[in-house]
């Protein structure tokens, strides 16, 4: 499956919802698992899961389940292709610059 690359933000808005989840939980989980490198502003949350809704990586369980007044949201089978495919992609990415990073210093300590 082909994709454009995900933002930072995307990625860990689609890994936050490995389970269904609100807003404010996928903020407070988004700030977690990237060590607190991802900090999520509501406005910039909503407009990504709107995004998200019309391509449809996420849905919201139940017509807009909720957990009191929040709506829930959960990644559907097409997110969970995209999320796998970005996965790949980065693995990708690692395992070109560490190559690129040997050669360096493979170069770095030739003493030719």
């Amino acid at each position: 499956m082909s994709h454009e690359a995900l933002s930072e933000p995307s990625f860990y808005i689609l890994l936050s919802l490995s389970e269904p989840l609100h807003g404010y939980g996928i903020i407070k989980n988004s700030e977690r698992l990237s060590s607190g490198r991802v900090i999520l502003g509501a406005g910039t949350l909503y407009g990504a899961l709107g995004k998200m809704m019309k391509k449809k990586w996420i849905s919201q369980p139940g017509q807009g389940a909720k957990q009191g007044r929040r709506k829930v949201y959960e990644l559907t089978d097409l997110g969970k292709d995209v999320l796998e495919s970005e996965v790949v992609r980065l693995r990708q990415l690692v395992k070109h610059g560490q190559q690129a990073l040997a050669a360096i210093r493979e170069l770095n300590d030739d003493p030719v």
